[in-house]
């Protein structure tokens, strides 16, 4: 397995990391990914500390805390062997301080993970959106506090805009306090959208990517083909609702050059679409999960090989959209080269 610095920081990540996003789910999107009890969970992350996997990812929302509970059980007892990542903010009930990123609302969620979890701190944990409703300078203290208790060792954001991380970076250098060194984002073949701004702002800020969805909200599975109905047993029946939208040409014009790639190096499409974002700037972890050992196997296979450059090329043309304003203009002038983002 290879290691990777989070970012700016000193600590350092496997290429691939594990979500328990499958472990006790319930509910109409957690219970579709999966639901990994105790004894399942436990079986799964040795198959991932086998591979060198020891970073796990997990969120208090997930399964309304099950899945933080489920992981504790199963790391129970090698807390030293692995590196635990959990996010909150999100709703975790209907009471007005139930969710966001005040300091009432973050003490308080990091100690309810630290008992889910059985352990005395976490290694990382993100900010699961940004909370527009509280100062960032009363977030940026609160999780200092906790750095400073010794409950959290670094911290980092999710889905947070270029401005909302630039905004807190500002912040956080003013005061002194911690600088977030992860951004755990969505970034796939059929979503690149992190590349037009989160990515040269992680270059240039020192702050790492943990990829969550690498597959695209599971439509790049290799099940989905030009000219087929979606599986019956398609999950997407249940979720597509809940992800990021993809058009479908943009879709099968991805599958098929994964196809023609896959045919090429003998390797299956999961495992392409994981190895072509670990080629790319600021990505740290690839965020994988699995429901049973099989799959978890195969997501296993997406390390210990690269693509090459024309298999890459041939994967970036197959999924390139044109960029949004204010993008666009600057790469399609060439004589404002210089105005331009760092090349992706």
């Amino acid at each position: 397995m290879d290691y990777r610095r989070l970012g700016a920081s000193g600590l350092k990540v496997p290429a691939l990391s594990f979500g328990a996003g499958t472990f006790g789910g319930s509910g109409p999107l957690f219970g579709a990914w999966g639901n990994s009890d105790a004894t399942e969970a436990r079986r799964l992350v040795d198959i991932c500390l086998e591979a060198g996997v020891n970073l796990f990812d997990t969120a208090d929302v997930y399964s309304n805390g099950a899945s933080e509970e489920v992981l504790g059980a199963a790391i129970k007892g090698r807390r030293d062997a692995v590196l635990i990542s959990t996010k909150t903010s999100l709703p975790m009930g209907d009471g007005p301080n139930d969710a966001g990123s005040s300091r009432s609302r973050l003490i308080k969620a990091v100690e309810d993970a630290l008992k889910r979890l059985g352990t005395e701190y976490i290694d990382l944990l993100q900010l699961h959106a940004f909370d527009a409703g509280t100062p960032i300078e009363e977030v940026l203290s609160t999780l200092d506090s906790l750095v400073r208790a010794g409950k959290l060792r670094y911290i980092g954001v999710s889905n947070f805009s270029g401005w909302q991380v630039m905004k807190s970076l500002g912040l956080a250098d003013r005061y002194g306090y911690p600088r977030y060194v992860a951004h755990q984002v969505y970034y796939s073949l059929v979503g690149r959208d992190y590349e037009w701004e989160l990515m040269p702002l992680g270059l240039d800020q020192g702050v790492g990517a943990l990829v969550w969805s690498p597959l695209g909200w599971g439509r790049l599975t290799g099940k989905i083909r030009r000219g087929d109905p979606l599986p019956e047993k398609s999950r997407l029946h249940d979720t597509a609702r809940f992800g990021p939208p993809v058009e479908d040409e943009q879709l099968y014009r991805v599958v098929d050059a994964l196809d023609t790639v896959a045919k090429e190096i003998g390797k299956t499409v999961p495992q392409i679409a994981i190895n072509w974002l670990l080629q790319r700037p600021t990505v740290a972890s690839v965020i994988v999960g699995a429901r049973n050992e099989e799959q978890l196997r195969q997501n296993l296979g997406a390390v210990g090989w690269s693509l090459t450059s024309d298999q890459i090329k041939k994967l970036d043309a197959a999924s390139a959209v044109t960029a949004p304003y204010p993008y666009f203009p600057y790469r399609r002038q060439e004589g404002f080269a210089r105005l331009s983002p760092p090349a992706v």
